[in-house]
């Protein structure tokens, strides 16, 4: 019998069928949540100009059903999974989703700081997708401690 992580992680992008405003963003939010909480998968969601990034960790078999109701979900198509692997920790421990409303920015990024993750799609290369997951991450985890 071979040790092996607990932890499942998939990470994954797709197309909204529809465009989603704050409030509709909340309610899918509000639902995977209560969906998530109850399956022990914490995750994070980011939501751009039509298209979603979403990481979801926890159980394999949580994580696995949790995916093939995403996979069902009308709100979305062309869904890719771009990274399927077991993890050695959870990054989103204390989240069930973790969730930002996200304007389009005035300026460009600064040197260093990605503001698009359309290259991803194209690039084809896994490693660079799991930098930019874990870019997201912090960049995610940075903006939660910062007051409002």
């Amino acid at each position: 019998m071979t040790d092996s992580p607990a932890v499942f992680s998939v990470v994954y992008s797709s197309m909204a069928t529809a465009p989603l405003d704050d409030g509709a963003l909340r309610e899918l939010l509000e639902q995977s949540r209560t969906s998530n909480a109850e399956r022990d998968v914490t995750g994070m969601l980011l939501y751009r100009n039509g298209r979603f990034i979403q990481i979801l960790e926890g159980p394999e078999r949580a994580v696995r059903d949790t995916m093939a109701k995403i996979e069902r979900d009308p709100r979305h198509d062309h869904l890719r999974v771009l990274i399927d692997e077991f993890i050695d920790e959870r990054n989103f421990a204390e989240w069930t989703m973790g969730f930002e409303p996200i304007t389009t920015p005035d300026a460009e990024a600064p040197e260093g700081f990605r503001d698009t993750f359309d290259d991803l799609e194209a690039h084809g290369d896994p490693s660079a997708t799991l930098r930019a997951a874990r870019e997201l991450s912090l960049w995610f985890r940075v903006r939660a401690t910062q007051p409002r």
